[in-house]
């Protein structure tokens, strides 16, 4: 079914806008867990998406990646996370870290309960709104986990590498994140994000969708 523009819009903004800032307030809370209150003070610590959108990387850029095709990409403003005030900052980084992605998986599953729900409900006006946007949720999920764990800082992928790698290795890799968004950006409009990430966003999407029985 090809769905104009507009339909497009309408099908994927409730689950771009919750995978985007879902992802961010996991960070905040598993921030929290481990010791570090900063995101808790400045009131970030919210499933409010108005607390987490950005006008830009929110709304403008995921509907230009949504026109030009390819992978639908966005941002939300940035949890804040201060690492030195976690109990143990170089272990609990990685959880940290690993939250956001972690969140987008259960987001996935939940948009693949949503597709399963609208997909064997008799056919009625909210049969197939559900279905698309199930669909739409398992993807923009899917895309999101994989894409944040590049091994590229500042992406979780990247913070999760410094967790793991030893302290000398660590604080060299670590050294590389001023360049992580431009040769994020080199990648995405070089088309090589795509060669990248789609066999992995399909194998999740494969993974979730045979969890319940969707084709």
């Amino acid at each position: 079914m090809e769905l104009t523009l507009v339909q497009q819009i309408a099908v994927y903004a409730l689950p771009v806008i919750f995978a985007i800032t879902l992802h961010e307030a996991a960070h905040g809370y598993a921030a929290r867990h481990f010791g570090d209150t900063t995101a808790y003070m400045l009131g970030r610590i919210s499933v409010n998406p108005l607390r987490h959108i950005d006008p830009i990387g929110t709304v403008l850029v995921p509907l230009a990646t949504l026109a030009l095709g390819g992978i639908l990409f966005g941002w939300a403003k940035p949890v804040p996370v201060n690492f030195s005030h976690l109990r143990h900052p170089k272990r609990d980084m990685l959880w940290v870290a690993a939250a956001g992605p972690a969140a987008n998986l259960v987001m996935a599953l939940f948009w693949a309960l949503v597709m399963k729900i609208g997909l064997s409900m008799p056919e009625s006006s909210l049969a197939l709104p559900m279905a698309l946007m199930g669909k739409a949720g398992i993807t923009i999920n899917a895309v999101l986990m994989v894409l944040n764990l590049l091994p590229l800082l500042p992406l979780d992928g990247g913070r999760i590498a410094v967790s793991l790698l030893p302290p000398p290795l660590a604080y060299s890799y670590s050294r590389l994140e001023p360049y992580g968004m431009i040769i994020l950006v080199v990648l995405l409009f070089s088309g090589a994000l795509n060669v990248i990430l789609w066999p992995m966003i399909n194998t999740v999407m494969a993974l979730v969708a045979s969890l319940f029985g969707l084709h």
